[in-house]
Parts: C-alpha cells; sequence; structure tokens
C-alpha cells in the first residue's frame, strides 16, 4: 500500500492545485473515488451515454489509478485554460486575457517575441484618434487622417475613432516610433497604395485589414512634418519594409496586392511577422533585396503563428542572405511552393504544419531558385518537428547541428500538434470593449 501511495502521491498533489479553482467540487470527488480504489474501495467510472446510471468498477492496478489520474488532470487544464483565456500562443496569452485592453492599449508593446522583439512603436507616446478616413493631400495631411498621424516627428500610439475604409492615394510612409493599433473596430488600408516603412525604427502595425494594394508615385510625399520628398512608382505591397528595424507586424489579414503581402529588404532587420492571417496572392513574403544585395546578410526575421491559408501561390517566404526563423505556422494552402530561397539564407523551421496541395508536382515544401544543387546543398536549412500532411516533404541542406542555426533562432518552438491552436485567431481579431479579444 505504501509503494501505491508513493506512486500517487505527486499527482495527488497536482490535482488538489485544480481543485482550488471552479472545479473544485469535481476534482475533489474524483481525487476521493481515486483514493478508495487504492484502499480497496470501489472507483466509480461515470458512462458516457444519457440516461445511464454511473457502473461500478474495482481498479486493482495502481497503473490505472495514475491513468484516470492524469485523464482528470489533462481535462481540469483544459478547462481552467479556456476560464484563464489562455490559449499556448506567447503573444495573445501576454494581452488578450485582459478585458481591460482598451484602457491598456500600450500592454501590446511589452508582447512581442522573435526577433522584432524590442519593438516599443508609440509606447512612449500619446494616444491619437484618427477621425476621418480620407487622404486629401499627400504633402498636407489634415489633422485627424492617417497620413496626419504617422508623418509626425513624435512616438505616437494610434488608434481609431470608429470603422473605416483608408483609400490612399500615395504611399503611407511612416516615421519612427509609431503603432498603428486597430483594436475595437474594423479598418481597412485598401484599394490604393498601402504601407511603407522606409529607414525608420520601432514600428508596430497590428489589427488592420490590408489588401488590394496598387503602385502609385511618381509624386511628391511627405514622411516628415518637416520633409517631403519625390516618390517614384511603388512595387504595391501590403507592407513594404525598407531599410528598418525593430519591425513587428501582428493580427493583421493581409491579401491580393500587386506586388507582395510584406516585404523586407535593404539591410532591414530585427523583424517579427505573427499571427497574420494571408489569402489570395501570389508572392506573399519576400526577405532579402537580391543576390548580389550581401547587406541582407545582417537580416534576421522570425515569422510565427501565421496562417497561409487560401489562394496562396508561393514565398511564405522567399529568402536571401540572411537569418529566418518559421516557426509554429500553419500551411494549409500553396501552389508552388511554402518556403524558399536563394543566395545562402540560414532557414530554420520548427514546429509548422504543412499541408500540401493536391497536385504532385507541388508536394515539396522548399524551393531553391536559380541555384545548382551542388551549390544550395551547403546551404543551412533544417526541418524541425514539422508536420508534414498530404505528402509534403521538406528538402533539408547544409549543417544539421543546432549551432549552425543559433542567429536564425529566436524563441522555443511549440509541437506542431499544437499549430491548429495557436493559429485559431490568425488576422484580425474582434475586441469589444469590456470583454477579453
Amino acid at each position: 500500500m505504501s509503494g501505491y501511495l508513493s506512486v500517487l502521491r505527486p499527482l495527488f498533489v497536482l490535482l488538489w492545485i485544480f481543485c482550488i479553482r471552479c472545479e473544485a467540487a469535481r476534482s475533489f470527488a474524483i481525487l476521493k473515488n481515486l483514493t478508495g480504489a487504492v484502499l480497496g474501495r470501489p472507483l466509480v467510472v461515470p458512462e458516457t451515454k444519457h440516461g445511464q446510471q454511473p457502473s461500478t468498477k474495482y481498479v486493482e492496478e495502481p497503473e490505472r489509478v495514475v491513468e484516470m489520474v492524469e485523464r482528470s488532470i489533462n481535462s481540469s487544464r483544459r478547462e481552467l485554460s479556456y476560464l484563464s483565456c489562455g490559449t499556448g500562443n506567447p503573444i495573445d496569452d501576454c494581452w488578450r486575457c485582459d478585458s481591460d485592453w482598451e484602457d491598456n492599449r500600450k500592454r501590446l508593446a511589452d508582447c512581442a517575441i522573435g526577433f522584432g522583439r524590442n519593438a516599443i512603436g508609440g509606447k512612449n507616446g500619446r494616444f491619437y484618434v484618427v477621425t476621418d478616413p480620407n487622404d486629401y493631400d499627400a504633402v498636407n495631411p489634415r489633422p485627424g487622417t492617417l497620413r496626419h498621424a504617422v508623418i509626425q516627428s513624435e512616438p505616437l500610439w494610434i488608434i481609431f475613432q470608429r470603422d473605416m475604409v483608408i483609400q490612399l492615394k500615395e504611399e503611407l510612409i511612416m516615421n519612427s516610433y509609431k503603432t498603428i493599433d486597430g483594436r475595437g473596430v474594423n479598418v481597412h488600408i485598401a484599394n490604393g497604395p498601402c504601407i511603407t516603412v522606409q529607414y525608420v525604427t520601432h514600428i508596430i502595425i497590428h489589427g488592420i485589414h490590408i489588401h488590394d494594394c496598387k503602385p502609385a508615385g511618381n509624386a511628391m510625399v511627405r514622411d516628415s512634418p518637416t520633409h517631403y520628398g519625390w516618390r517614384t512608382i511603388s512595387d504595391g505591397d501590403g507592407v513594404s519594409i525598407f531599410g528598418a528595424s525593430n519591425i513587428w507586424v501582428d493580427h493583421c489579414s493581409l491579401s491580393s496586392c500587386t506586388d507582395g503581402l510584406i516585404d523586407a529588404i535593404i539591410g532591414s532587420t530585427a523583424i517579427t511577422i505573427s499571427n497574420n492571417f494571408m489569402t489570395h496572392h501570389d508572392k506573399v513574403m519576400l526577405l532579402g533585396h537580391n543576390d548580389d544585395y550581401t547587406q541582407d546578410v545582417k537580416m534576421q526575421v522570425t515569422v510565427a503563428f501565421n496562417h497561409f491559408g487560401e489562394g496562396l501561390v508561393q514565398r511564405m517566404p522567399r529568402c536571401r542572405h540572411g537569418y529566418f526563423h518559421v516557426v509554429n505556422n500553419d500551411y494549409t494552402h500553396w501552389e508552388m511552393y511554402a518556403i524558399g530561397g536563394s543566395a545562402n539564407p540560414t532557414i530554420n523551421s520548427q514546429g509548422n504544419r504543412f499541408l500540401a496541395p493536391v497536385s504532385r508536382s507541388s508536394k515539396e515544401v522548399t524551393k531553391r531558385e536559380y541555384t545548382s544543387e551542388s551549390v544550395w546543398k551547403q546551404w543551412n536549412w533544417r526541418s524541425e518537428g514539422d508536420l508534414m500532411l498530404n505528402g509534403a516533404f521538406f528538402v533539408p541542406s547544409g549543417a544539421g547541428a543546432s549551432s549552425s542555426y543559433a542567429k536564425a533562432s529566436s524563441l522555443s518552438a511549440r509541437p506542431s500538434s499544437l499549430v491548429a491552436s495557436l493559429t485559431g485567431n490568425a488576422g484580425v481579431l474582434t475586441c469589444k470593449k469590456g470583454s477579453a479579444c
């Protein structure tokens, strides 16, 4: 008997912890039954069918008692996780459980992870409320417009008075230390040029629908209160990151742009792209300018907890030169490939779920661009803990040692079996005042 109790004692302690919460009464009853089973009394196990009385069974082996305790603990953990708003997603669990999120908006700035974890946006500035969805003049923007907000020299946390669709006349060129926060309203930047983050730092873009972005240019555009200049034709990206650092794009929904949904080039680094929902697009994400631009060797980008969804073709992402941590994303659609690259990037793929398309010619997750195998087999690309479905396969190369991926490691990967829950709320969230998002 003492041996049985020594086996069960630590499990009883764990179960008793769970009794503290609202499940106390039910958990205590389970504890009582299990204790009785160890002492030779019957263990009552309720049947699952409605209308039947619980049956009584004797449990003589301690292993069965342990199994019952573990099941109870796991069940209670799931229920308590729900009650406490825990999702397992470390970014979301940092702020989403707070029903007073509206009064504590800037808490978001403490929740970034990955290579862009130091991005603070407008945390140290005042709130700026966008009241006017129009974009009257790209050189002399009116107060109350989004363009007027993003060009200011001071740190600003930019929020929106109401739902709005913002159709820009020219690129929205952001100044440093800005947060664009769309929580609580439904904000679309669409049907025109979109966001440019160029030679600035500390930018957070959160909770915005960005779609149907188009090229513009050959026009004067203001980028600060004291400067405006001539802009050539833009690419039509959703978010263009150009020579910038400490950038975080989180919980946005992006689709149907002319060029990339999110592109980072020209020495950009310290970037996290997380919790976004991307659909209906060809060249999704370019990280690295071109094969000859070796300054991108310093680039470090985390791509985490995103859902790459319906209608996507390729570049999720396509990488050059730098270090890329692709972790706990859900890939449910691609037509050509998911992850590609050239010019010797280091790609660390961990804990993702890859669901291959029906086409036999597109089962491979990876693609090396414009390079012979004798060259790319030296590149460090690895798949660790990824879940491959419907015939998906990842072709690794280079070193297998973890030390080779130190510069491409930015957070601890969760098991790929959890990807559905980790990415289940990817994209713009529905946040209401007084309730957790």
